[in-house]
């Protein structure tokens, strides 16, 4: 039963009046919810007011439903002035309830539509985190956006300030040791013009290729300034991204614009820490302490036996090198209850780890003194969304608390794909995510609840699984997991995950791992 069809049932209860509620499309009338009247005669607009009508049952009135969808509201038998009181007050509510709903199919949408430029942000995230050698993360970010926005030609570029010169770091479909250096005072050159006015350019195929160009650029040319803004310091630039020679013969688009800049600053972030890096440490002290931070990391997860005997849990937490973004929390909260969450941190460095070790501490306290979902994490972003806004970072996070005694699962989903019920006859369902990353936008989760049975197996996971690729680069993929959780849910938790990290590294053989490795799986 839907939240319309509960709220009309509801109303028909308190009043004894049967309400329902109508579309059309291609001159057929649909019920949408409520009673199972026959369809409306008349399509009145919000204008015309209320059409009223008489048939063997008795009277009934008609009034379209205000709000940008064709929907008409029909309320009937009954006397004639109480069917008018008592579609003006329902008239207000309902519009209120679909628009709700709009713009929660809205929101489902967006992120839909934003996936590919969200999975860029996290894939350059991870690899700046994890990568200390800039040489090497410039080449596999290049790599990432090339294949995005279908570019064949590439380079980045960074400043020699002593040498007043743009060395190229980095190239994609040409060799970078053959990509001349270019003065930055180079009057024909649009990497230049870019570097010293610090906005980016798109040039059409028209113009002139500058010579120094030549090797990176072929017909229409997107050329960002790579920026760094210390605190309380004016920015510097510190080097171009120039991506040319697209796959699908179109020039690049405001929306490329934008979001390569989003990525230009986070290389200027990795080129300056980078530099740090070399200034301040060796390669042999930074991978110890980073070890030492990674074992610190891995104290904070729970055991899973924290929730025994309420429910059985099991939880792997595998980082792709030193520290990670990844999480997962368990909470035990009362008879019969327990809380289970899961996140990815964008990024796999300090500033992740850092973040991932407060909302580990923060959620402990949340989920303690919440009970719905939707305000633990509303109350969890609160937490975080300082750090969350200095580092540029955001988190996917999936909080659900499992109710066996009332036999329900209520939840709240910011961003994170990977959340499902897997059935005891091995149907699945997706938990989908509603509410963007916490850090992605000021909203507050919502919460949301649904059965849950003793059979039920809930199984949570990050891109690092779906996202493990073998020696080729091809993905792993989301279905193989599900069929083989589907093939294997009578079997305990962690015989299940245990199954799942086999099939991960099974895939992967000898590739190295891209992304930090999160599964969580609960049964109550």
């Amino acid at each position: 039963m839907t939240e319309l069809d509960s709220l009309l049932e509801a109303f028909r209860a308190a009043s004894g009046c049967e309400v329902s509620l109508w579309s059309r499309e291609n001159g057929i009338d649909h019920r949408v919810a409520g009673a199972r009247h026959a369809s409306p005669t008349a399509h009145p607009t919000s204008s015309e007011g209320a059409v009223e009508g008489n048939d063997g049952n008795g009277p009934w009135i008609v009034a379209a439903v205000p709000g940008p969808r064709s929907l008409w509201l029909k309320v009937g038998p009954g006397p004639r002035e109480a069917l008018r009181h008592q579609l003006n007050f329902l008239l207000p509510v309902v519009a209120q309830r679909v628009q709700s709903a709009l713009e929660v199919e809205h929101a489902a949408a967006e992120l839909a539509d934003r996936y590919e430029e969200i999975n860029l942000l996290y894939t350059i995230s991870e690899i700046l985190g994890r990568t200390v050698d800039l040489e090497v993360a410039t080449n596999r970010i290049l790599a990432e956006i090339s294949d995005t926005v279908g570019a064949r030609l590439a380079a980045v570029q960074v400043h020699d300030a002593a040498a007043g010169m743009l060395n190229a770091v980095a190239a994609v479909g040409v060799d970078v040791g053959s990509v001349p250096r270019i003065r930055v005072d180079d009057p024909t050159s649009v990497s230049a013009s870019v570097f010293r006015t610090c906005h980016a350019a798109i040039v059409d195929s028209a113009q002139p290729v500058a010579g120094a160009e030549r090797a990176f650029r072929r017909g229409a040319m997107l050329s960002v300034p790579i920026m760094w803004t210390a605190p309380n310091a004016n920015p510097e630039t510190l080097g171009v991204v120039n991506l040319s020679d697209r796959r699908s013969g179109h020039g690049f688009t405001a929306g490329d614009q934008k979001l390569i800049s989003a990525i230009a600053t986070q290389i200027g972030t990795a080129i300056q820490n980078a530099r740090l890096v070399r200034e301040s440490l060796s390669q042999q002290r930074l991978a110890h302490e980073m070890q030492l931070a990674h074992d610190l990391q891995m104290r904070l997860l729970p055991d899973a036996s924290t929730v025994a005997p309420t429910a059985t849990v099991a939880a792997k937490v595998v980082p792709a090198e030193s520290v990670g973004g990844d999480l997962y929390n368990l909470f035990r909260l009362g008879p019969g209850k327990t809380g289970v969450m899961a996140g990815d941190v964008s990024g796999h460095g300090y500033q992740a780890a850092l973040i991932m070790a407060l909302a580990m501490s923060a959620s402990a306290i949340h989920a303690q003194t919440t009970a719905d979902p939707g305000e633990t994490l509303g109350a969890l972003l609160a937490s975080l969304s300082h750090e969350l806004a200095k580092s540029e970072m955001f988190v996917s996070i999936f909080y659900g608390v499992v109710d066996r005694n009332a036999g329900r699962l209520r939840y709240a989903n910011a961003g994170h794909p990977h959340a499902f019920v897997v059935s005891r006859r091995g149907a699945t369902e997706r938990l989908p995510a509603l509410d963007p990353p916490l850090g992605m936008g000021a909203g507050m989760p919502k919460g949301t609840a649904r059965p849950w049975s003793a059979d039920d197996l809930l199984l949570l996971f990050t891109d690092g699984v779906s996202d493990a690729r073998d020696p080729a680069g091809s993905r792993l993929g989301e279905e193989k997991v599900l069929d083989l959780v589907k093939r294997h849910r009578d079997e305990p938790p962690k015989r299940i995950l245990d199954r799942i990290v086999a099939l991960v590294e099974g895939h992967t053989a000898d590739a190295p791992r891209r992304d930090d490795l999160t599964i969580v799986l609960l049964r109550s």
